[in-house]
């Protein structure tokens, strides 16, 4: 049995309403980030590799090609699927960080595509004013199905601090409310494993959120990749990382006390070598994938701790 039967994942949720899996196809749209370009830092987050999401391709492609291509090598790849309907996914960088007549005119060159039918735009809490939230709300009436992607990762202040986010919880809480407010969907991302945090953590992050109101969840384990800041610490010996039978056990937790109505976006995450330095499991697409099913199977699905099973 896949993560299906346990999960009330966004593939699922796609194939009920549209009759497939709808393909999330990923655009670099030369944004930047407040905490890169010197607004709040220069740094980035201190588990961001300095040089990701290269601009190499969006400076050669424009947003329209990205997409064209994008759907040849998804058909190339699935040749059996069903594939006549996509998602925009604005992922590079902050995908809100610009000038609204920018964001309008990348925005409307991606939903301009015969095939595109949703909208997920990847964005942090702070970069996100009221007029890109009513621009947000404008292709949602249009029909298209629109999740804005709000990178959290913890709702602990100090760990926030400490992985220099830029941005605290607070921050988060008034996005959420503005874009929920107006109808729009929100996803929240984090990631499991952060310096000093257990699972404890993990939870008490759950519940902070799930008391703000959101609609779904993309979760990642913390990997180092080459270039970032904590790198460093991990090749100093200062930064412990979570095994895969640590992190399936969390992520089955944080499932079961889910509420049966939220969508998972993804409930893991790889990485490429040589990029990737550790932990070796998550250079393995379903390594982590196995790891999370069995534990659901044996343990309970979404929802199941909330009516006390």
């Amino acid at each position: 049995m896949g993560l299906d039967a346990y999960v009330n994942t966004f593939g699922a949720v796609c194939k009920a309403k549209y009759g497939e899996r709808l393909r999330k196809l990923t655009i670099d749209a030369q944004f930047t980030c407040p905490n890169r370009d010197g607004t709040l830092g220069r740094g980035g987050c201190t588990f961001c590799n300095v040089a990701s999401f290269s601009h190499q391709v969006a400076q050669e492609l424009s947003i329209t090609e990205q997409l064209s291509q994008g759907k040849i090598r998804y058909r190339e790849a699935k040749p059996k699927q069903n594939a006549d309907k996509f998602i925009a996914y604005f992922q590079a960088y902050t995908s809100t960080y610009g000038e609204y007549q920018v964001l309008m005119d990348k925005y409307d060159e991606a939903v301009g595509d015969g095939d595109i039918v949703g909208l997920c735009v990847g964005t942090r809490p702070d970069c996100v004013p009221d007029e890109v939230l009513d621009l947000l709300v404008n292709y949602q009436k249009k029909g298209l199905d629109v999740w804005l992607e709000l990178g959290l990762q913890t709702a602990n202040d100090a760990t926030l601090h400490k992985i220099n986010r830029g941005h605290d919880f607070a921050c988060y809480c008034d996005t959420v409310a503005r874009a929920r407010g107006r109808g729009l969907k929100v996803c929240t991302h984090l990631i499991l494993g952060l310096p000093d945090e257990t699972h404890d953590d993990v939870m008490a992050t759950l519940t902070a959120v799930l008391k703000q109101g959101v609609d779904g969840f993309k979760l990642h384990p913390l990997h180092i990749v080459e270039g970032s800041t904590m790198a460093k610490a991990w090749r100093s010996g200062r930064l412990p990382l979570l095994t895969i039978e640590e992190y399936a056990s969390s992520v089955g937790e944080f499932i079961r006390h889910t509420p049966k109505d939220i969508i998972f976006h993804r409930v893991t995450a790889y990485a490429k070598k040589p990029m990737l330095l550790a932990p070796d499991w998550c250079a393995y697409r379903w390594n982590g994938l196995v790891a999370i099913v069995d534990n659901l199977q044996r343990l309970g699905g979404q929802g199941d701790a909330l009516e006390g099973r």
